[in-house]
């Protein structure tokens, strides 16, 4: 297993980012998105073939004189999966717990700050 394993990226999350990518952007080529997404084309082309067949995005192909450029754009149904699905699926399981944590102390040490900006005006 290569990389440290906080590398690791569930297959869902690389599914919405992948989505997100390309709504942002309006279409990419093939490069382009994989570098985009941080992924590997040997590992991940396996799922950008599976959310393709699912039709959640869409490929075309075009000649650029001796070269093949693929072009990756998403679709309404693609789009919909992300908002419907995906998008409250990853407010229900964050990606990282660090980030749980990182969102609490930002939390805590603002109740701390209320608190002093009290103390102060009572003094």
């Amino acid at each position: 297993m290569s990389g440290s394993p906080t590398s690791y990226r569930d297959r869902i999350y690389i599914v919405k980012d992948v989505i997100l990518k390309l709504v942002e952007y309006g279409e990419l080529n093939q490069t382009a998105l994989v570098s985009f997404c941080g992924l590997n084309l040997k590992k991940h082309k396996s799922i950008l073939e599976d959310i393709e067949h699912n039709e959640l995005i869409q490929r075309r192909e075009t000649t650029i004189g001796k070269r093949t450029v693929t072009i990756y754009s998403p679709t309404q149904k693609g789009m919909s999966f992300c908002r419907d699905i995906l998008e409250p699926y990853e407010k229900m399981f964050p990606r990282r717990k660090d980030e749980m944590k990182k969102n609490n102390s930002a939390i805590e040490s603002e109740k701390k700050v209320n608190t002093d900006s009290i103390m102060l005006i009572l003094i």
